[in-house]
């Protein structure tokens, strides 16, 4: 349902609240999500820090971030279908692996953002 009216301090900080709490129930209940975090707790701090200029520290952190996302979206979606359709069902088979493909996509996309920016420093 959608909100109605103005939303002011109030609102923004429940909604803040709403926030943290699905990144708690994503460390809690997803064991990927904890490595996908533990993953970006070293690679954004990193990407400030190897990245020469804004676009660069951009590049090197903002995959890992779309990855933890990612994640959370690929983590309800898969909930979502569970509470709907127990069963197996090939729609809901579809979803659950559509969603896993998109973090598998972001995942490429950090490899090959480190690849290209920090690789050839390396050769």
């Amino acid at each position: 349902m959608a909100a109605s009216g103005i939303r002011g301090p109030k609102e923004i900080w429940q909604a803040f609240q709403w926030s943290m709490k699905g990144l708690r129930a994503g460390w809690q209940h997803e064991a990927s999500f904890r490595l996908e975090a533990c993953l970006a707790i070293v690679l954004v701090p990193l990407g400030l820090w190897l990245g020469h200029g804004a676009l660069e520290k951009l590049a090197l952190v903002l995959p890992a971030v779309l990855v933890l996302s990612a994640e959370l979206l690929n983590s309800a979606i898969e909930a979502v279908v569970d509470k709907v359709s127990p069963e197996f069902h090939e729609l809901a088979g579809r979803a659950k692996d559509m969603g896993s493909a998109a973090v598998f996509l972001l995942l490429v996309m950090v490899v090959l953002s480190w690849a290209l920016i920090i690789g050839p420093r390396l050769l």
